[in-house]
């Protein structure tokens, strides 16, 4: 079995929390601006003192309340500062985070409030307040605490309770704080994040203080000072300017992010703590629609960001680069690529390295809308487009493909800037080993791998739990662990396919549930064909499917702003029955699947393709909250649609199909 390794990475010390980021920033640096919040005038900029001291405020109306160690507070909510306080206010305390999305079900809520035995909760809207309650059925001691009044609780009485008293910070509330934030672990559970799941409820992942550290520590550390500090593009990896001077030369700023991902997904929590360990100004972003607007104003110098937050961003800057120029920068950023000139490795996979100077016009155009200071993106969570990736390396921001899943606390891989392998995902962080399996699959091993999964009932300060798909060496199960003593290694299975090349960069190949083999016989990976299809204007959303048939097809879902304005253009009146098979539409959508198979052989390609009604959606169970799709579910839903696509008519002759419906090619 292959496998590779950077060497021991940063591990939490067994004696501290993870509130010891802050702890320690306010002895150096208290007085650092390490969040922003949205505010009528631009940005509201909180330092780590006053970070702090809220945390400790509304830790201290725990405590009042009577929230325990171990006791699991569930967050539902989109991505705010007061996430932020609530979950390191439970964190202090030695109490456990349950995140919930704020677009779950009635019935998923039900179920992580049952299964984890939540018995607290903060909730955002008076709408999920009550969603919460009543899926809760009496589970909770209290009824859900509106985020909203955290920003009241550092200065007015906790109105909620009997006789109407805080405890303040000097008082003797403060003692019990320091108690408990002592006695807090770095192998204590900190959150337990339920997997989105593709099939089935969610089951609960837990991951401990220490977990969540070294994937976010190990981060900022495996990036170099990428979420540290800026300066000018031209000095990011080089160490000089272009006219030699020594980059000690340069004045530099500290690195600035928005964060828009979710905090109820693992990636956005492991980003936060690399924002808080780092000291970057972190901007706190409710969704991903808000980040074009934003960035103007906020200028900044990094961004994580899942696929579908860089092709909306891609597909919205569309009001300021015309089609000829994003073809233009796509050939750009390919360009570039191919030249693997530079500093950087210059393998055959392809070298994020200058091959020349994106266009200047260009450049001032898009760089008004970034903000002017972006240098990199670290994109994980999904697969890539890498039309989408030279895109963005056309306008002068550089891609860092990322590899994790939240039982690994997120990070096992990740591009460094200056040698970032295009194609890849990276080298594992300091401290993971990634190991191939003989059949292919992705194995991890480090101190951001979960202990295992929650079990129902469970004491939450001791440690046992139901355990992670994991084992010895599959194909050496008797070999000494990596230390060097008896105990073999615990490997995590990932149910990911990929391979180590010789300088222990990581290749995604697929997903082990996610390959087609049609009854020919061809293995067929869908998300590449998915992931091209996306990027045409008028596609919202595809799924390719194919299995155990005799050729590869595709449901496709539309843009609803796009498809009006063709509807008005072509006189397509969407009132009329089966509207979809449209000539109109028909040759719109056949330049997408020309352009997608132009990716794969004939025997890959799409043959046909279905356009939907109606949308893929989180609501009807589609989707996941991280908006991945739900395979069985889609084909469950329109099976009949499906079934369509394969009896209307013999397999299509050519490459292509010529009807966004059911007849042939």
């Amino acid at each position: 079995m292959s496998q590779y390794t950077l060497g021991a990475g940063l591990v939490l010390p067994e004696d501290r929390g993870l509130y010891s980021l802050v702890d320690d920033r306010v002895r150096v640096t208290p007085e650092l601006v390490v969040l922003s919040r949205p505010a009528a005038s631009g940005w509201q900029d909180i330092t780590y003192r006053e970070l702090d001291a809220h945390a400790r405020q509304v830790a201290a109306v725990l405590l009042h309340r009577g929230v325990g160690a171990g006791d699991r507070v569930g967050i539902l909510g989109r991505t705010s500062y007061e996430w932020v306080v609530a979950d390191l206010a439970v964190l202090a305390i030695g109490a456990i985070t349950v995140p919930i999305f704020p677009t779950a079900s009635a019935a998923q809520i039900a179920h992580i409030v049952a299964d984890s035995g939540m018995t607290w909760c903060f909730a955002e809207t008076p709408e999920h307040q009550e969603l919460v309650a009543g899926a809760a059925a009496g589970a909770l001691r209290e009824a859900p605490w509106p985020l909203a009044d955290l920003d009241s609780l550092t200065a007015s009485d906790d109105t909620a309770h009997a006789d109407g008293e805080v405890p303040a910070a000097g008082d003797g509330g403060a003692g019990e704080f320091e108690r408990r934030r002592g006695a807090v672990r770095a192998d204590s559970i900190a959150t337990i994040v339920y997997t989105s799941g593709t099939t089935g409820m969610p089951k609960g992942c837990i991951l401990t203080h220490g977990n969540l550290f070294a994937s976010g520590a190990n981060t900022v550390e495996h990036t170099g000072g990428l979420w540290r500090v800026w300066r000018p593009e031209h000095t990011v990896g080089t160490g000089a300017d272009g006219d030699g001077t020594d980059a000690s030369d340069v004045v530099t700023e500290q690195a600035a992010t928005l964060l828009c991902l979710p905090l109820a997904h693992v990636f956005g929590r492991t980003i936060l703590v690399a924002c808080l360990y780092a000291g970057t100004r972190t901007g706190l972003l409710s969704a991903v629609t808000d980040l074009l607007p934003a960035m103007a104003g906020f200028r900044p110098t990094v961004l994580a960001l899942v696929p579908y937050g860089l092709e909306k961003i891609r597909k919205g800057l569309r009001a300021a680069v015309d089609a000829d120029t994003e073809l233009a920068a796509v050939a750009a950023g390919l360009a570039q690529v191919s030249t693997g000139t530079g500093t950087g490795t210059g393998t055959g996979t392809g070298t994020d390295e200058p091959g020349g100077r994106p266009d200047e016009a260009l450049l001032a155009r898009v760089g008004a809308v970034f903000g002017g200071r972006l240098t990199h993106v670290i994109s994980g969570g999904a697969s890539l487009d890498n039309t989408t990736a030279a895109y963005y390396r056309g306008l002068g921001v550089h891609i860092l493909n990322c590899y994790g899943l939240t039982e690994a606390a997120t990070a096992v891989t990740v591009n460094q800037p200056e040698t970032n392998r295009v194609g890849t995902v990276g080298q594992p962080i300091p401290g993971t080993t990634v190991g191939i399996a003989p059949d292919g699959e992705v194995l991890v091993a480090g101190p951001n791998v979960s202990p295992g999964y929650w079990r129902t009932g469970q004491d939450p300060l001791k440690a046992g739990t139901d355990p992670l798909q994991a084992g010895t060496d599959p194909s050496n199960p008797d070999a000494a662990g990596q230390d060097g003593t008896d105990a073999a290694p615990r490997w995590l299975y990932t149910g990911d396919l990929g391979r180590l090349d010789a300088d222990g960069y990581l290749v995604i190949t697929g997903r082990r549930k996610e390959i087609l083999v049609t009854s020919g016989g061809k293995n067929v990976t869908p998300t590449l064909l998915e992931d091209r299809m996306r990027l045409h204007p008028l596609v919202a959303d595809c799924m390719v499917v194919g299995e155990g048939r005799p050729f590869v097809a595709a449901l496709v879902t539309l843009e609803p702003a796009v498809l009006a304005k063709l509807a008005a253009e072509a006189g397509l009146d969407l009132g009329t029955d089966r509207w979809w098979e449209h000539p109109a539409l028909a040759e719109r959508l056949r330049d997408a699947v020309d352009d997608t198979n132009s990716l794969v052989s004939r025997a890959e390609s799409i043959r046909r393709i279905r356009v939907l009604p109606t949308q893929f959606t989180i609501a009807d169970g589609h989707l996941t909250p991280s908006m991945k799709l739900r395979r069985a579910q889609i084909e469950a839903a329109f099976a009949a649609e499906i079934d369509e696509l394969y009896t209307a008519a013999p397999e299509p002759a050519g490459p292509a199909p010529t009807e966004p419906a059911t007849s042939a090619a």
